[in-house]
């Protein structure tokens, strides 16, 4: 009996050390977090959007699964970016998005979380 304790405990005490190495190898990286800083989530038409802001542009991840990347351009108050085609203009979360000179607001706009 206490060969098969002996030769248990090693053995478990290596699933936990592979348990555990596993569970930090899916934590988000430095530059994830730092990219999650500046996107977030909102809805446009009942879809999921992403919009992320980095120097100078909007990068945006379409219901559709398209990437567009939109340009910043002078404002007299808030954010605007375009890429001639497609606006992005608002302040905070209160955005929308303008098409062919349709404006539809995008709805429950709030900063990405990372996964879990």
């Amino acid at each position: 009996m206490e060969s098969v304790r002996s030769t248990s405990r090693p053995a478990l005490a290596v699933a936990v050390a592979m348990f555990l190495l596993a569970a930090c190898g899916n934590a988000p990286s430095k530059e994830e977090v730092e990219a999650a800083k500046n996107t977030i989530n909102c809805q446009l038409a009942g879809d999921r959007l992403v919009i992320r802001f980095d120097a100078g542009e909007a990068r945006l991840l379409m219901p559709s699964g398209d990437r567009i990347s939109l340009y910043q351009i002078a404002s007299a108050s808030g954010v605007r970016y375009s890429n001639g085609s497609l606006e992005l203009r608002g302040k905070g979360t209160d955005l929308q998005l303008v098409r062919d000179g349709t404006a539809t607001p995008l709805v429950g706009c709030e900063p990405y979380q990372l996964p879990k």
